[in-house]
């Protein structure tokens, strides 16, 4: 196999050839043929302190064919077309075969090019997880009240938007600060558009109730306070960003709000008794997608993996322009 890792932060991808790992137990080998890029991986990339001695291997999106199974495998049989995002405390997808554990992998969509599914898992994954996992938001009950998203045009905010309202059909409140993400979250089904930079102001001139749900996608020191006091008595807020600072949680008590993380890697990185619930609601969300309810989040595709896509695809993540997704194809022989 053929794969990319880094020895250092500052470093450029290496090209690292070794033969296919083997797969036992629950493991699927996965021939890639094509990988979507997140901002994890250029936060994974920062994270190497010191140069390491083995290239590290990232990417945690991807679509591909199952090619061999370990014993213990029931789901999916050799040929399978596959989509998953993997498992951050293993190696990761900026290869050309990868090993996964088959509870964490759906079906790729029939409708789709690989291209277009492999842009699909992470963002999916999260985006469900966020919305009817953590925050509890009920299909049945729920209908009307309102979801409030910070940083909606990103990968998981275009998929969040799109769950919230052809599951639940919340009342969906995106903010965007550029006329193109407010357009592009528009398309794919928010009610409102209000800018982040002036964001209470902002959601108070729209006249509506206080959201019921809070997803905040940008940074969690950043938005705290502010999320705090505009979250509706008895709401839920979501963060997915990692906190650098501490903060008064005592704030939400007379709301009797509650404060809950999203981490898609938690299910496989502690093998939770549920982690066969990522198989399924990927499954689920293919099944959406072949009936059309979503729409493929895939905005550009840099090319086959390499060194100089790898980087052009960092870069465009850490602008902090990117609308939707990025995907790259398979490593050329």
């Amino acid at each position: 196999m053929k794969a990319y890792g880094y020895t250092s932060a500052d470093a450029a991808p290496e090209l690292i050839e070794q033969p296919n790992p083997v797969p036992t137990g629950r493991d699927l080998l996965i021939e890639i043929e094509a990988i979507a890029v997140n901002p994890v991986d250029t936060k994974v990339k920062a994270g190497i302190k010191k140069r390491l001695d083995t290239p590290k291997v990232i990417g945690w999106d991807a679509c591909g064919t199952v090619i061999a199974a370990g014993g213990d495998c029931e789901l999916f049989k050799i040929g399978d077309k596959v989509f998953y995002a993997g498992d951050i405390s293993r190696p990761g997808c900026y290869a050309s075969h990868q090993l996964v554990d088959e509870r964490i992998v759906g079906f790729a969509p029939h409708t789709l090019t690989a291209t277009e599914a492999a842009a699909m898992p992470l963002t999916s994954i999260t985006a469900w997880e966020a919305l009817f996992s953590r925050m509890k938001i009920h299909p049945n009950v729920d209908i009307n009240k309102t979801l409030l998203i910070v940083g909606a045009a990103g990968g998981v905010g275009s998929i969040a938007i799109q769950l919230a309202k052809k599951v639940v059909d919340l009342n969906v409140v995106a903010t965007a600060s550029r006329s193109e993400s407010a357009d592009w979250c528009l398309e794919l089904g928010a009610d409102h558009i209000i800018n982040h930079h002036n964001l209470a102001a902002e959601y108070q001139q729209l006249g509506i109730a206080k959201p019921d749900y809070i997803l905040c996608l940008g940074d969690t020191d950043s938005y705290f306070d502010t999320l705090a006091e505009l979250v509706a008595p008895q709401g839920m807020i979501c963060f997915v960003v990692t906190s650098q600072q501490n903060h008064n949680i005592d704030v939400l008590k007379t709301k009797s709000a509650g404060l809950v993380w999203e981490f898609m890697f938690t299910r496989p990185m502690f093998k939770t008794a549920d982690i066969t619930a990522q198989h399924q609601l990927l499954n689920r969300i293919a099944e959406m997608l072949d009936e059309g309810l979503l729409r493929c989040t895939l905005r550009q595709t840099f090319g086959a993996i390499n060194a100089d896509t790898i980087h052009q695809a960092h870069q465009q993540l850490l602008s902090g322009t990117t609308l939707g997704k990025i995907a790259l194809t398979a490593i050329k022989n």
